[in-house]
């Protein structure tokens, strides 16, 4: 699908393309998302572009990734994607600037390209470098708000970890807490590769040649070193609230064997006596006792509260 945007247009709308096809003068940002074989071909043709191949833009060399060829700069990224869905994943996506246009070429929808679509009449977009700054610039807006709810996400595990009633179940806690840690890798993974492409825009003629484009980049460059350190942090976060609720399941589990071996040891003593008082010979001295029933009861009680008062006086109970 070709999705084509225009100065003052309200939003990016669909083009079909033919073998003829050119760009307008008007327009600033031409966006491919799952592309068939002849929308490719037709911007290529038009713009006199290699696009690159998935492979290519799948590749971590940074030669595969951001270079400058005919004309344009090619920068690649690695975002996160359905990141409030149950499984995320990062996703490559390539950004081009050449001749004054902004080109984009994506495999799956992302909810910043929607948002930066919508309100890009606001933003009074005059060359395709300001619509490639406003664009990042919402990707980096997604990207904070998805660390925001993962900090929301892990401040509720934090405070059902050390509030929570002994016995209660972990399960819950761990898969939020195992979900937050990975979405928080994978947007910092995407911050980081992020920071490689706004430093490789710098040398892009559009960008350098105009003081605006430069602080702007300059702005997003600092918003994304500041994210990539709470991500860290937040990564640290997750990995100490995983560690004590590991610990805490340790303790747990250590309470209720501590339990079943002092029931254990309480009980050997009186077991050992009901054996020996149980065993079927003919000669028991005890056998014929009056009072052998209540003293063998009394036995055993005594042999079972000898352990728990040697426990207690230990400190073990």
């Amino acid at each position: 699908m070709l999705n084509v945007l225009r100065r003052g247009q309200r939003a990016a709308q669909v083009e079909q393309v033919g073998e003829a096809w050119r760009p307008g003068p008007d327009v600033l940002w031409i966006d491919l998302l799952k592309p068939t074989r002849d929308e490719e071909l037709a911007v290529e043709a038009a713009l006199g572009l290699q696009l690159p191949t998935v492979e290519e833009m799948q590749a971590l060399e940074p030669s595969s990734r951001l270079y400058q060829e005919s004309g344009g700069t090619f920068m690649t990224a690695t975002l996160l994607a359905r990141s409030h869905e149950d499984a995320p994943f990062a996703t490559p996506v390539t950004f081009v600037l050449a001749k004054g246009l902004l080109v984009t070429l994506r495999y799956e929808p992302l909810r910043a390209f929607s948002v930066f679509s919508e309100r890009a009449p606001e933003g009074d977009l005059r060359s395709g470098s300001a619509a490639l700054l406003g664009l990042l610039d919402a990707v980096v807006e997604r990207l904070a708000k998805t660390l925001e709810d993962m900090g929301d996400k892990v401040e509720q595990a934090s405070g059902a970890i050390f509030k929570r009633p002994q016995g209660g179940n972990f399960r819950p806690l761990l898969t939020d807490l195992s979900q937050a840690q990975s979405v928080t890798s994978l947007t910092r993974n995407s911050l980081a590769s992020l920071a490689r492409a706004l430093g490789y825009a710098s040398l892009a003629a559009e960008i350098s040649s105009d003081p605006e484009c430069r602080a702007h980049l300059e702005t997003l460059q600092r918003d994304v070193q500041s994210l990539t350190e709470h991500a860290g942090y937040q990564s640290s976060h997750i990995a100490f609230l995983l560690d004590a609720a590991l610990g805490l399941i340790n303790i747990e589990q250590n309470g209720i064997i501590k339990f079943f071996s002092v029931v254990a040891v309480v009980f050997m003593p009186p077991t050992l006596i009901a054996s020996i008082y149980g065993m079927n010979f003919d000669v028991l001295p005890e056998l014929h006792w009056r009072g052998g029933y209540p003293m063998a009861l009394l036995a055993m009680l005594i042999a079972a509260a000898l352990p728990v008062l040697w426990f207690k006086r230990r400190g073990w109970l």
